[in-house]
């Protein structure tokens, strides 16, 4: 049976953070780290050989890149307040994100061959769905998708009630069998309210290679290569989820 770990933790730093990084990790088409910046405060960003989806946690910022301004972007407080402003910018680009207040942002990074213009998200764009039932009931909302003009991204946020599931029965993204199933790593970004809250990541294969039941708290990110994956919050916690995926088919 595997035992590779592919649970990490964000610790809060202002400026960027890589959190999960190709060729440290189990991922080798995804990316992710956090900007946390305070009023006044300044990042510089080069995405490098890699195309780079911005989600605003919580907070609001400017971006600044070439010809592109977007002042004062963001909207809610902390991701339990409404739905994400989120900016997205190609390959060999360099970003300047400042801020009059605070602001947290997730940064989703994956290796492309082509460049691609930046876009920005508001929150109106959002598409927001009720998946499941009761007690495996989640509201999702979809922010970059298959009409997002990405290379690789699907990325959005689930919101589940205290003592539910997500993601149940479990599923995978881990054979080519379009349009059924496609091929996509993925990452689940985990945040609770209140902030005390966890929850149970199960990442599985039919095959037993790995078999693991991650305990989750705010911060806290678990990777999935492959494998079959299902969540649960525990009674008393609202708990939040940044979906990341990334492959060649932008399927499910």
């Amino acid at each position: 049976m595997m035992t590779t770990n592919f649970k990490r933790n964000y610790v809060p730093k202002s400026g960027f953070t890589k959190v999960s990084k190709i060729g440290e990790s189990s991922l080798k088409m995804l990316e992710f780290g956090i900007v946390e910046l305070k009023n006044g405060e300044v990042c510089d960003f080069d995405t490098e050989e890699t195309e780079a989806a911005f989600v605003i946690l919580g907070g609001r910022c400017s971006v600044r890149s070439g010809g592109v301004a977007w002042e004062n972007i963001g909207v809610r407080r902390t991701v339990f307040e409404g739905k994400a402003t989120s900016f997205y910018f190609g390959r060999h680009t360099k970003v300047q994100i400042s801020t009059d207040w605070n602001v947290k942002i997730a940064v989703v990074q994956s290796p492309v061959k082509e460049d691609t213009k930046p876009f920005l998200i508001p929150p109106e764009n959002v598409r927001s769905v009720l998946l499941g039932q009761q007690p495996w009931e989640r509201d999702t909302h979809f922010i970059f998708d298959g009409s997002t003009p990405t290379k690789r991204f699907c990325i959005g946020e689930a919101f589940v009630t205290p003592g539910n599931w997500a993601g149940f029965p479990p599923h995978k993204h881990d054979t080519d069998n379009m349009p059924a199933e496609g091929v996509l790593e993925e990452i689940y970004y985990f945040l609770f309210h209140p902030q005390t809250g966890f929850g149970i990541q199960y990442v599985y294969t039919k095959d037993g290679e790995f078999d693991v039941a991650y305990p989750v708290k705010s911060d806290d990110l678990v990777e999935m290569p492959k494998g079959y994956h299902t969540t649960v919050t525990a009674p008393g916690y609202n708990s939040y989820f940044l979906w990341l995926m990334a492959g060649d088919n932008k399927g499910f």
